[in-house]
């Protein structure tokens, strides 16, 4: 039997199921089938019979609702490369909608989720009807903070007049989740933002915000901050903003958050000869023969006479700027979009007798809680921008798991009650 003959069927499967129901159905990882798809791997025949099996079988009920190892549907919104996603598809998640206005961060985006005909993935997002946004149960969003502007809101106050969402939140980024939740109204969403929206404009960012999902859309909405150190060796703060279409029982205390989280040294590429040789990487950022990380990311010797002088400037002043020594003990300071700038925010330490160097951006993966099969086919500037805008994606993962069992109660409720507005059919 050739190699086609399951290749055939794959496609033909792939016509009827998602790459998730076919791993799960053939006992396979998602990241095998995608590279049988994209012709990286072969197909294997002994496959031909489970492949037969799934395509005779149903697959869908009449209600559109994926059985298998798909347990609802999502959309990915300011998805940047996939973080929150990536959390949320290992709780049995299924990706149908995707925008992301960066070019750069698309093509990491592909590389990582190849378009596989299922959904979209555009650009900006602000002038894409929310109507044609596929129907979904929950609304992911790492949106960008903004300022709101009050005054117009007071002043229909003042006047006794009326006003909703789209007059306090026009103009900004939030907008288009509001717009585009007021018009789907997903079973939940995620919303993840910097641990300063809370204080962002006094406030009063925040206070729209948590208005509009909860008065103006009724929802009922839970938010904390979580620190990444639990899960990787970052101190990391982001609010994570949750909210459900009815009522639950959703606590955040269910997190299981590990009291002591991993260090520095489980990160790092390892010279003993035991540090993973990746295809996709090959030597970029690593020497095997050598044993070592590449020296360019080693400081020269200006740049680091000048982040040494800085920071002595600084401290004469009573300042606390300067750079962050890391060692394999420690747990890192937040990795930043500028990191590719000078790497100040986190030096690891290569002994006296060498300058400290940067994280590659493969330890910068590592660093977010990306797998080592997570693709970096951008620039070395433009992967550090991209990791130091990412979440680190085991708090998505742990954070999705506590809302996967009111998702799933929200859904089955609505069923139950046979409502025009069923939360799970799908367009």
């Amino acid at each position: 039997m050739t190699v086609a003959a399951p290749l055939d069927l794959l496609k033909q499967a792939r016509a009827r199921f998602t790459q998730r129901e076919i791993a799960a159905h053939v006992g396979k990882d998602i990241k095998t089938v995608r590279r049988w798809e994209k012709g990286e791997t072969p197909c294997p025949s002994m496959l031909e019979p489970a492949l037969r099996d799934l395509l005779h079988s149903s697959g869908r009920t009449k209600a559109g609702a994926v059985t298998g190892g798909t347990q609802f549907r999502f959309i990915d919104l300011f998805a940047g490369i996939g973080g929150i996603r990536m959390g949320f598809e290992a709780q049995g998640g299924d990706c149908v909608f995707t925008s992301e206005w960066n070019d750069f961060s698309t093509k990491t985006y592909r590389e990582n989720y190849p378009a596989d005909g299922e959904h979209a993935l555009i650009g900006d997002i602000v002038s894409f009807p929310a109507e044609e946004v596929p129907s979904h149960d929950v609304l992911l969003g790492g949106f960008p903070c903004q300022p709101f502007s009050i005054a117009g809101v007071s002043k229909k106050n003042a006047l006794g007049r009326p006003h909703g969402f789209e007059c306090t939140t026009q103009g900004t980024l939030f907008f288009d989740v509001a717009r585009i939740i007021a018009a789907k109204r997903p079973a939940a969403f995620l919303l993840e933002n910097v641990k300063n929206l809370l204080s962002h404009d006094k406030g009063r960012t925040f206070d729209v915000i948590l208005q509009t999902l909860r008065d103006e859309l009724g929802y009922e909405v839970h938010y904390r901050v979580v620190d990444g150190q639990h899960f990787t060796p970052q101190h990391r703060e982001r609010i994570i903003i949750v909210g459900f279409r009815g009522k639950t029982s959703f606590s955040w205390d269910d997190l299981r958050l590990p009291e002591s989280g991993p260090r520095l040294g489980s990160i790092l590429h390892r010279t003993d000869g035991s540090e993973p040789v990746l295809p996709w990487d090959h030597d970029r950022f690593f020497d095997h023969a050598a044993k070592r990380v590449q020296p360019k990311y080693t400081l020269t010797p200006n740049l680091w006479t000048y982040l040494q002088n800085y920071a002595a400037k600084h401290r004469a002043a009573g300042n606390g700027f300067g750079f962050g020594m890391a060692y394999p003990d420690s747990v890192t300071r937040t990795l930043s979009a500028r990191y590719h700038k000078d790497g100040s925010e986190i030096l690891v330490y290569q002994g006296e007798q060498l300058r400290p160097r940067r994280l590659t951006p493969r330890e910068c993966a590592r660093l977010m809680g990306f797998p080592d099969t997570f693709r970096i086919p951008v620039s070395d500037t433009q992967a550090y921008r991209q990791f130091g805008n990412s979440v680190v994606m085991p708090v998505m993962r742990e954070v999705a798991r506590i809302m996967l069992p009111h998702v799933q109660n929200l859904l089955a409720a609505q069923t139950r009650h046979g409502s025009k507005q069923t939360l799970s059919l799908y367009s």
